[in-house]
């Protein structure tokens, strides 16, 4: 990525196994980042083979307290169109094989998410758009299917009578384990084509699928890079103490396992 320096790779162990990949951490607009391939060098792993655990968890390990999600998804409506991007303010969950909590074990938590990102990030991801020209949407309700098959037409007309936006295959998982760990979690997502309900959808190739996905992959990076610049140091919103309610078990009930494993997210408050 174009700006990026003082690059390393960090390949670190959780409590739940290992991410997708190293993370590679630098230098972005004078700020530390950490960027981590959520499929795998290679798009390699399934939606439904991501540790989502692991990868958050070790973001978290490294001090990450935002982070950005950038993906690919199909556009469930004729005004959003291939090459622009959506800032997904709600998620619908049609997942069914993921474990999508740290909890349990002798904790329970049960954590806000009717507001599922975080609307401070969000806003500057959706300003960094209009800023390098690219067309944006605001908000947006972004289903999250199972995969790794795409809809049915039964199901592609069901989304959009339902009033959905677009539809990919990984955020909401991810959501719910950033508002868990404490973390802002914002999306960008970048519409490659329309879903099978479009009347234009067989006639698109290939080939102009990858065009799109490498033209929003250019373009994502521009956003990123301005939205880094333009992120305060400090956070200002809720999502840094989104467990300080969410805790529903007796502390001396805890059996010690569990407040060691999870240590790095409910440390401050289980003493």
């Amino acid at each position: 990525m174009k700006g990026l320096s003082d690059t390393r790779e960090v390949r670190i162990k959780t409590p739940f196994g290992d991410p997708s990949e190293a993370i590679v951490t630098g230098l972005l607009e004078g700020k530390r980042v950490a960027f981590l391939a959520r499929h795998g060098r290679g798009h390699r792993i399934l939606p439904t083979e991501i540790n989502y655990r692991a990868n958050i968890f070790a973001l978290k390990l490294l001090g990450v307290d935002r982070i950005v999600s950038v993906s690919a998804v199909w556009s469930l409506k004729e005004e959003l169109a291939p090459g622009e991007f959506l800032v997904a303010d709600q998620f619908v969950d049609r997942t069914k094989h993921r474990i999508s909590t740290f909890f349990g074990d002798g904790l329970v938590a049960h954590v806000t998410f009717d507001k599922p990102t975080c609307a401070q990030l969000s806003s500057v991801l959706a300003d960094s758009c209009v800023h390098c020209a690219v067309k944006v949407h605001r908000k947006g309700t972004y289903i999250c299917m199972e995969g790794p098959q795409f809809s049915t037409l039964a199901e592609a007309h069901m989304h959009r009578a339902l009033g959905f936006d677009v539809i990919g295959m990984t955020n909401v998982t991810e959501a719910k384990l950033a508002r868990e760990a404490e973390l802002c979690y914002a999306s960008i997502a970048m519409i490659t084509d329309y879903d099978c309900w479009h009347p234009d959808h067989e006639s698109v190739t290939g080939a102009q699928i990858i065009t799109t996905l490498n033209q929003n992959a250019e373009n994502a990076q521009r956003v990123l890079r301005e939205a880094v610049k333009e992120l305060g140091v400090e956070r200002s919103c809720r999502c840094g103490s989104a467990l300080a309610h969410a805790l529903i078990t007796d502390p001396k009930l805890v059996p010690k396992s569990t407040k060691k494993r999870l240590a790095p997210i409910v440390g401050k408050y289980l003493s």
